[in-house]
């Protein structure tokens, strides 16, 4: 895996995530979309980021429906040049 970080959970719990794509809206907000290897279902996690590495967790519904085209752009695009 290449696109590794290391994040802090809710717990304090230090967790490597594997970063699918980061993207910045119209807006010049910054965006980060990941998952979790030790999630066996597979979830996708949504959040913004700052230059400082603040990252907080998209609850915005407007920007989740971005998140979510986004990321199905990016499956698409990687489903053609396999």
């Amino acid at each position: 895996m290449d696109n590794l970080m290391t994040i802090t959970d809710d717990s304090g719990q230090e967790r490597e995530v594997e970063i699918l794509l980061t993207f910045e809206s119209d807006e010049g907000k910054k965006f980060v979309l990941f998952t979790d290897p030790a999630d066996t279902l597979g979830r996708v996690y949504a959040y913004t980021y700052n230059e400082d590495g603040e990252m907080n967790e998209v609850t915005d519904e407007n920007e989740w429906q971005m998140c979510e085209e986004v990321l199905g752009a990016f499956m698409d695009e990687v489903s053609e040049d396999e």
